[in-house]
C-alpha cells in the first residue's frame, strides 16, 4: 500500500498539536498552583515529555500496539519484539489501511502517552519528591499505561473482545490517570495547612493560557484519532468545540448560582472538563448530544471538585474531579448517544452497538461501564502499590521544612519568580546604583539635587 500523503500530513500535524497540550497542561497546572511550587509542578509535565518519549520508542509502542503471537496473551499485552527499539525493520510499513507510515502512528500515540502520565501530577503538587515522581512515572507508564492502551486500542480485551468504545482516550487516558492520581494523593496525604490555609491559584492568566493551549491542541487529540481525513474527522472536530463551549457555560452557571460570581478559573476548568468528557465519544455522537454531554460534564465536574473536602483527600488541582469524573461521564455517554448515523465503523469495524437513545438498548452502556471500571480499579491499585513502595524507601513526600519553604528551592534550586532587588537586599536597588538616595533627583548638570530629597 502506498503512503497517503494527506492522511500522513494530518496525523503529523495532529501529533504536534497533542504534544503542545503538555506544555499547555504545565501552564494550566502551574497557574493553579501556589507560587512556591510552580516550577516543580511544571517540571513534572516537562519530565514526562523526556521520559515517556524515550520509553515509548524503546518498548512502550511495541507492547501497546504490537500483535502478540499468542491469542490468549494478546488480550493483555502486545508484542515484545515487533516494534522493539529502533524499528528499522518496519521503517517502510503502513499502519492498517490508512496509508500512514507506522513511524507516524507511533509518534501520534507517543504524545498520548506523554500527557496521560503528566495529568497525574496535578493531584500531587507541593509535596512529592521529584526523584520519587520520576520513578513513579516510569513504573506507572510501564505497568499501567502500556497495557491499558493495548486493552483499549491495541487489540486487547476491552476493545476487541468486550467492544467497549473509546474514540480518543476517555478510559485509556483520563479515567486511567484520574484513578492513579487519587491513589497517590491518598498515600502522600494532605498538604500542610490544607484545607484551612489559602491555597488559591497564584497566576490566573497562566491558567487561562494553559486552558487555551489545551483546547487548541485537543483538536489534534480528538479529530486526529480518526487517523484518516474523512467525515468522522469533521464530526469529531465539531463535537470537540461544541462540547467544550457548553461545558464552560455549565461550570460558570453552577459557580454563579452557588457562589454569586463566575470566575475565569471556573471557565477554564469547565472547558477542560468538556474536553475530557467529549474525548471518548467525539467520533460516535452527533453535535447536539455532544453539547449536552459537555453541559452535563461542566456542571457535574464543578460540583465534583468539592468531594475532596467532604471525603478528606487532597487532590491539589482537581485531577479526580475533572479528569476521572469527566472521563466517566464521557465513557458512559457513548452508551446513551452513540449512533451509526455518525460513524458506521462503530458497529462494522469496532463491534459496538447504538446507544440507548438510538435503539441499541443497554448493551453498549454495560460494556462502557465494565471497561471503565476495570481500568479504574487496575490503575488505582497499581498506583497505590507504587506510591507505598516509594514511601517505604523515603522517596515519597518531601520534608516538612521543604514543603513549607517551597519545593522549588528544595528539589530544583530555583524559583518561578525572583523578586529580590537588582543590587541585593541591602544595596538600595536602582537608586543606589545611580548614586542617589530614595526620592533624590538630579539638577541640570546631572548632579544630585539636595533640594529634591524627601525629608525624613
Amino acid at each position: 500500500m502506498e503512503i497517503d500523503t494527506g492522511n500522513t500530513a494530518w496525523l503529523l500535524l495532529s501529533s504536534a498539536l497533542v504534544l503542545l497540550m503538555t506544555p499547555g497542561l504545565a501552564l494550566f497546572y502551574g497557574g493553579l498552583n501556589r507560587s512556591k511550587g510552580v516550577l516543580n509542578m511544571m517540571m513534572m509535565s516537562f519530565s514526562s515529555i523526556g521520559l515517556v518519549s524515550v520509553l515509548w520508542v524503546l518498548y512502550g509502542f511495541t507492547l501497546a500496539f504490537g500483535a502478540n503471537d499468542s491469542d490468549g496473551l494478546n488480550k493483555f499485552i502486545g508484542s515484545f519484539t515487533q516494534y522493539f527499539g529502533t524499528g528499522t525493520s518496519w521503517a517502510g510499513d503502513i499502519w492498517g489501511e490508512t496509508g500512514i507510515p507506522v513511524y507516524v502512528f507511533m509518534a501520534f500515540q507517543m504524545m498520548f502517552a506523554i500527557i496521560t502520565v503528566a495529568l497525574i501530577s496535578g493531584a500531587l503538587s507541593d509535596r512529592f519528591k521529584f526523584g520519587g515522581w520520576v520513578l513513579f512515572a516510569i513504573g506507572w507508564f510501564t505497568i499501567v499505561y502500556v497495557p491499558v492502551a493495548h486493552w483499549v486500542w491495541g487489540g486487547g480485551w476491552i476493545g476487541a473482545q468486550l467492544h467497549a468504545l473509546d474514540f480518543a482516550g476517555g478510559t485509556a487516558v483520563h479515567i486511567n490517570a484520574g484513578a492513579a492520581a487519587l491513589a497517590v494523593a491518598i498515600v502522600l496525604g494532605k498538604r500542610i495547612g490544607w484545607p484551612r490555609e489559602n491555597m488559591r491559584p497564584h497566576n490566573v492568566p497562566f491558567v487561562a493560557l494553559g486552558a487555551g493551549l489545551l483546547w487548541f491542541g485537543w483538536f489534534g487529540f480528538n479529530a486526529g484519532s480518526e487517523l484518516t481525513v474523512d467525515s468522522t474527522t469533521g464530526v469529531a472536530f465539531v463535537n470537540t468545540q461544541v462540547a467544550t463551549a457548553a461545558a464552560l457555560l455549565g461550570w460558570i452557571v453552577v459557580e454563579w448560582l452557588r457562589d454569586g460570581k463566575p470566575t475565569l478559573v471556573g471557565a477554564s476548568s469547565g472547558a477542560v472538563a468538556g474536553l475530557v468528557a467529549i474525548t471518548p465519544a467525539c467520533g460516535f455522537v452527533a453535535p447536539l448530544p455532544a453539547g449536552l454531554i459537555g453541559l452535563i460534564a461542566g456542571a457535574v465536574c464543578a460540583l465534583a471538585v468539592g468531594l475532596k473536602y467532604k471525603l478528606g483527600y487532597d487532590d491539589s488541582l482537581d485531577v479526580v474531579g475533572v479528569h476521572f469524573v469527566g472521563g466517566w461521564i464521557g465513557s458512559l455517554s457513548i452508551g446513551f448517544f452513540a449512533t451509526t448515523q455518525v460513524n458506521g465503523a462503530m458497529t462494522e469495524v469496532l463491534g459496538g452497538e447504538n446507544g440507548l437513545f438510538y435503539g441499541g438498548g443497554l448493551t453498549q452502556l454495560g460494556r462502557q461501564f465494565v471497561g471503565s471500571a476495570a481500568v479504574s480499579v487496575y490503575s488505582f491499585v497499581i498506583a497505590l502499590v507504587l506510591a507505598l513502595i516509594l514511601k517505604a524507601i523515603k522517596l515519597g513526600r518531601v520534608s516538612e521544612e521543604a514543603e513549607v519553604g517551597g519545593i522549588d528551592i528544595a528539589d530544583h534550586g530555583e524559583t518561578g519568580y525572583d523578586l529580590t532587588p537588582a543590587a541585593g537586599s541591602g544595596g538600595g536597588g536602582a537608586f543606589a546604583m545611580a548614586g542617589l538616595k530614595p526620592g533624590q533627583g538630579v539638577d541640570a548638570d546631572g548632579k544630585a539635587d539636595a533640594s529634591q530629597k524627601v525629608a525624613g
